[in-house]
């Protein structure tokens, strides 16, 4: 699984460290992880990441997690686009989340960004996943 989507495997790593209330989580570094880590950290999804190197010297990227009242600022962290299934959209098709109150994050010719600054850039790209 982890090894054919990365980026999805980040994501479950996210919603099971949540489900367990831990307050950071870590996954292998790769620039996309990190570019979309970068829309869910200035959508305030999460704290924030930084780059980590463990002792057998891999780099990971350490993901500050978000609660507010002890609950999980992240309800719905969903991969749109798959391997398997790749999904892609124009500017004018990009979906909104729950009405404009989730993110979907997109990544476009102009790099990775949340829907809305995809269709205010008129860019659209390959929906990597939603968050509400």
């Amino acid at each position: 699984m982890s090894m054919n989507d990365p980026l999805g495997d980040m994501l479950t790593r996210i919603r099971n460290a949540q489900m367990r209330g831990k307050s950071t989580v870590r996954t292998p570094a790769s620039k996309l992880r990190a570019w979309v880590l970068d829309v869910l950290q200035s959508e305030g999804y999460i704290r924030g990441y930084e780059e980590v190197t463990t002792d057998a010297g891999h780099k990971e990227l350490e993901i500050g997690l978000k609660y507010f009242d002890g609950t999980p600022v992240i309800r719905e962290l969903s991969r749109v686009s798959k391997p398997g299934r790749r999904v892609y959209a124009g500017a004018k098709e990009i979906p909104q989340v729950r009405q404009g109150l989730g993110v979907s994050i997109v990544s476009t010719p102009k790099g990775v960004m949340s829907d809305a600054a995809a269709r205010n850039a008129n860019v659209g790209g390959e929906v990597l996943c939603q968050v509400f």
